[in-house]
């Protein structure tokens, strides 16, 4: 080859040699560099690890808890918490070479993929720390020393291992903190309750499912960092037994909690109970009072006092400012994994506002509320709308098994971001939030028992093919036709009235017929046996399935007996899958239709009769009377001044007074009377058996006496007092209308005799 030739095909290669280094250059500058320094991960903002970063550096081991890979570690000034996955036995002191990358967090953490102990060496110092700055987070992960008293001293089972621990309620200058003692023993627990102690050990944080911070948690390796400083003076056991009713009488609370204003915009509103902010990915739920029209996606500010709520940051006593400026959210397309899954940190959606899609499963209508039933992938969830003064049952008209988008503020029943999955439910904040996506799909029982007859047909046109064939087939054919017309009719009997005991005898037996006459019989979760269970199990092959539930533990157990020198088939678990999923049919429903029965006829607050259930009993006894000439008492009680309970003490309070004046009441009736809540703060009384006007008086008076005692309601305590009325049947009224027109006249007569006495009173 010429010197010429070679030259040309190198300038050939130059671009192509350029394009590659070009490209190498490029993939090298995208790589995010190494961070070779605790401290250069401690300086990163949470919002920066994205893409998460990889990381190699020295630091020394603050506190270890290998079950849950909780490893605290600390190099200088500077302190982190690690997601350690390693076999090595670590202990405070131990200098360690940490390989992982980044992770966002309360604060930047690292995710290891190799730790390597490097030496042994002395535990890094711990100091003195206040509350305030273990609240704020100032001291996460590092070495503490508090002082307090031990208010609670208990074992626990922690959430990801079947390990034992002791936790300790302590409440220090400025609140509470827990701490975490590696100790499974109950016994060096005595002495503790009530000690003045000082405490030595990591500190850490409780949170949320966004990860923010709810309380304060300081790790100890042992007990040896409890020191008893002075013990309780005497034995808690020992002192004496105070009422229930009176425990409120040592409470005592000195809150130097600061107020504080937040802002956002407003997603949520129920006058006289909650409002929800939300700003960005953060969303807070309020407590207030106020009434004040407030209108959904403006900004706003509110002023109020933190405080922690099962778990969940809550703004409490707090007033609301609308500043009339429109800044709407757009609500967050989720899934139901992202709403019940935990464990993700900084994915939370409580009190967010979000959408997500599911199909109708069932809609109720109770006074209190409107509530759909959705269920997406398998899971069930609620879409509530909670009523203010409007009308009960506007509801949209929706057809059960069309898929639907809500739109709403998610609520969790549990704020541990540690735990795997959680209920959920979405609050409406009108009806317009509830949007039909699709029609119900076509794919339902009656269809599918026309596409199975139509096959049937198709069987029995079939049996012209041949005497052999058209026997064996028909055969087949009827037992398959009787299978399903029995199976029909279960679903028939599941939304009728038919006893529930006898449709789970009837599945046992189409299921032992379906099985050639095996014995079957059904084992019900709350102990209820039913349909032919063989007296001798021993000697017999028992196979079985569990009743599914949609949400929950087995609703209970479908067996059947076979001889044990038999084959097994297919068809048995079949068989068994099929009355396990009629068994779940019938189970549920009749327990929904219980519950709706109980909803309609009960007043959901206080478990008394409602005003529907009043009036149907009133007209029941009126038609009774007739017959019979008898007669029958009606009490009308209304509560006094029971607005000015509401506006005191707040709705929460007033509640508690009706459940505690229902229950009151329910104690001086006789076993055939019946109470009513008819609305408000007003209340009934059926007196089936009296003999005139004074024995209808008599118990009016027992239960004026109910309001002797004053009521202690969780934190106030007030004197209550409410005003009755009676009328008689016949002679006050001969109807429904009249008879209780006769006992309000009676009641409003009683309460402004009441208001009159009290004018005297005050004018002299």
């Amino acid at each position: 080859m010429s010197a010429g030739s070679t030259g040309c095909e190198m300038r050939r290669l130059i671009p192509a040699i350029a394009m590659i280094l070009g490209w190498a250059s490029a993939a090298w500058a995208a790589a995010p560099p190494v961070l070779t320094t605790l401290k250069a991960v401690h300086s990163l903002s949470v919002a920066a690890i994205n893409p998460a970063q990889p990381a190699e550096f020295e630091a020394t081991v603050n506190y270890y808890r290998s079950y849950e890979k909780s490893l605290f570690v600390q190099d200088g000034d500077d302190c982190l918490f690690v997601l350690a996955t390693t076999n090595l036995k670590l202990v405070p002191g131990d200098r360690i070479l940490i390989k992982g990358t980044t992770r966002g967090s309360f604060h930047p953490i690292v995710v290891t993929t190799d730790i390597t102990l490097l030496r042994h060496g002395e535990a890094p110092r711990a100091h003195a720390a206040e509350f305030g700055e273990l609240i704020r987070g100032q001291r996460d992960c590092q070495p503490v020393i508090v002082h307090g008293v031990v208010r609670a001293a208990d074992l626990v089972m922690s959430t990801v291992a079947p390990v034992r621990s002791t936790i300790l309620q302590l409440l220090i200058d400025g609140g509470y903190v827990d701490v975490t003692v590696d100790n499974d023993n109950a016994a060096s627990l005595n002495g503790l309750l009530d000690a003045e102690v000082e405490v030595t050990g990591v500190a850490g944080g409780k949170f949320d499912n966004k990860m923010q911070q709810t309380g304060v948690l300081i790790h100890t390796a042992s007990l040896a960092g409890i020191k008893i400083l002075k013990r309780a003076s005497g034995d808690l056991w020992a002192a004496p037994a105070t009422p229930m009713n009176a425990i409120l009488s040592g409470y005592r609370v000195r809150d130097f909690t600061q107020r504080i204003r937040v802002q956002g915009t407003i997603t949520y509103y129920q006058p006289g109970s909650v409002v929800v902010l939300q700003d960005g990915g953060r969303s807070l739920w309020i407590r207030t009072l106020t009434i004040t029209p407030l209108r959904i996606g403006d900004l706003a500010e509110a002023s109020g006092f933190p405080d922690v709520v099962d778990g969940f940051l809550t703004l409490t006593r707090s007033e609301i400012r609308d500043e009339g400026v429109q800044a709407p959210i757009a609500p967050r397309p989720v899934s139901w994994q992202q709403l019940a899954v935990n464990g993700n940190v900084l994915v939370g959606h409580h009190y967010d506002l979000v959408s997500i899609e599911g199909q109708v499963v069932m809609a109720a209508r109770v006074p209190a509320q409107d509530e759909y039933i959705l269920e997406t992938d398998g899971h069930p969830f609620s879409a509530i709308y909670r009523h203010q003064d409007g009308p009960v049952g506007s509801l949209k008209e929706i057809p059960l098994g069309s898929r639907v988008r809500v739109t709403g503020i998610c609520t969790v029943d549990d704020a541990n971001p540690f735990n795997r999955t959680v209920p959920f439910e979405i609050l409406l904040r009108s009806f317009d939030d509830v949007t039909v996506v699709a029609p119900p799909s076509p794919l339902n029982i009656r269809n599918l028992i026309l596409v199975v007859c139509a096959l049937i047909l198709v069987v029995f046109a079939m049996l012209a093919w041949g005497w052999a064939l058209e026997r064996k087939v028909r055969r087949q054919t009827t037992a398959l036709a009787q299978i399903e017309r029995r199976r029909g009719r279960i679903l028939e009997e599941i939304n009728g009235s038919r006893p529930l005991a006898e449709i789970i005898e009837e599945i046992t037996q189409l299921t032992s017929f379906n099985l050639h006459g095996a014995p079957c019989w059904c084992q019900i979760a709350d102990g209820a046996r039913l349909g032919n269970c063989p007296p001798q199990l021993a000697p017999l092959r028992i196979l079985q399935h569990e009743i599914p539930s949609r949400s929950g533990p087995p609703l209970g157990a479908i067996f059947a007996a076979f001889d044990p020198l038999g084959k097994p088939s297919p068809i048995e678990s079949e068989a068994l899958a099929m009355a396990a999923g009629l068994a779940t049919l019938a189970i549920e429903t009749r327990r929904l239709l219980s519950d709706l029965l109980h909803r309609s006829e009960f007043d959901l607050l206080t478990d008394i009769h409602n005003r529907f259930s009043l009036e149907r009993e009133l007209s029941a006894w009126i038609e009774d009377a007739r017959q019979s000439a008898g007669i029958f008492g009606l009490i009308y009680i209304d509560l006094d001044e029971f607005k000015q309970v509401n506006d005191l003490y707040g709705h929460h309070v007033g509640d508690l007074y009706l459940q505690e004046v229902a229950e009151r009441m329910k104690l001086q009736l006789r076993s055939h009377d019946l109470l009513a809540r008819l609305g408000g703060d007003e209340f009934a009384v059926l007196l089936p058996k009296v003999r005139n006007r004074t024995g209808v008086v008599e118990i009016a008076q027992r239960l004026e006496r109910c309001f002797d005692e004053p009521f202690v309601l969780g934190g106030p305590t007030m004197q209550g007092s409410a005003s009755f009325g009676i009328a008689l049947y016949p002679e006050d009224g001969a109807t429904r209308d009249s008879l209780l027109s006769a006992a309000d006249t009676a009641m409003y007569a009683a309460k402004n005799r009441k208001r009159q006495v009290v004018t005297n009173m005050a004018q002299d």
